[in-house]
């Protein structure tokens, strides 16, 4: 397929809010080896972005310089040595960088087929929350059926896909959320109990079922002290982020003498053999429960792509619950 010279897309004009995101006309991307164009028809929002957009989240070398880390489309074009795609091949794509525009290219790897039973617009919302909770929670954590799970920002793109994962491998589920109508969407998700962390002490309430196996966070702040406190003995606590602040003081005293592991990553920096091997992982194991129904997107609202700041004042907003994709017209 032959590709146009320039594309729509939405960039980072200068480090700052929401209205920094600004629309450029810029050269479509070419595939490298191994890599594939895709023709994107919807691009996943995630907090990342608003870290990139601030100044705080530089994308990896040799990325593209435009937010956007997830996004379902066609395959336009191949690199060289591209194997499992072909052109009009429908897929999503966990994304380097790039989403947030008319065409985005990615190792062919990092992409999956779109689950059955899903349309583009919610298989846009699977890459970087289902890549981000699997490799964490299930690779990283070691999540087993029966254990306790305690999940923070429940009703977020990551909880209520972390719930939802964690319920599937017949752990445990609990989460925390802001406002009881949050706390409800969790429960219905799977979650035996959620804790509205305004009005409701979560580390008692965790202690009085026998503590927290794994926890995974992305609050940090007074959050990293809280959840020692909440773990059971020989718990796990993952962290994927700080919204809160990364520095606290934590009493190392109770992580030796009750056995703790305190661990965490970063999805964007990993190299293309990682995320080949949670691609891999994926597939084999969450796209089946998909396809039988086991799991559901919960989209929380879509906008057009040059309304791409309104998308992030909604991602900032306390009132959003669950995933914020933008509609790409191509």
């Amino acid at each position: 397929m032959t590709l146009s010279n320039a594309m729509l897309a939405m960039e980072i004009s200068a480090p700052g809010g929401p209205d920094v995101l600004k629309p450029v006309s810029v050269p479509v991307p070419m595939p490298s080896h191994g890599q594939i164009v895709i023709r994107l028809a919807y691009a996943g929002v995630n907090r990342p972005d608003a870290l990139q957009r601030a100044g705080l989240y530089a994308p990896p070398e040799g990325a593209s310089p435009l937010p956007g880390l997830e996004g379902a489309g066609t395959v336009v074009a191949l690199g060289a040595g591209v194997q499992r795609w072909r052109e009009g091949d429908l897929v999503c794509a966990l994304l380097p960088g790039g989403g947030y525009a008319e065409y985005a290219v990615c190792h062919e790897s990092h992409a999956l087929p779109i689950p059955a039973g899903m349309d583009l617009k919610q298989a846009a919302c699977l890459p970087e929350t289902c890549f981000t909770v699997w490799s964490n929670v299930v690779m990283r954590g070691r999540l087993r059926a029966g254990e306790r799970f305690l999940v923070h920002g429940g009703s977020s793109g990551i909880g209520t896909t972390a719930i939802q994962i964690a319920r599937a491998i017949g752990a445990r589920v609990f989460a925390t959320a802001g406002t009881d109508a949050k706390c409800r969407l969790c429960e219905e998700l799977g979650a035996e109990k959620a804790f509205n962390y305004r009005s409701t002490d979560f580390v008692a309430e965790m202690r009085a079922v026998g503590g927290a196996d794994l926890i995974l966070d992305m609050v940090g702040g007074s959050y990293l002290p809280r959840n020692i406190k909440t773990l059971a003995n020989d718990g796990r606590l993952v962290q994927i982020a700080f919204l809160e602040g990364a520095k606290a003081e934590v009493n190392f005293a109770e992580v030796m003498m009750r056995r703790l592991t305190i661990t965490g990553s970063t999805l964007r920096p990993q190299s293309d053999l990682a995320k080949a091997r949670m691609a891999s992982e994926i597939e084999t194991h969450l796209w089946p429960l998909i396809a039988a129904g086991g799991f559901r997107v919960v989209l929380d609202s879509e906008f057009p792509l040059t309304e791409a700041p309104a998308a992030h004042w909604r991602l900032e907003s306390a009132g959003h619950a669950g995933k914020i994709v933008l509609h790409i017209e191509n």
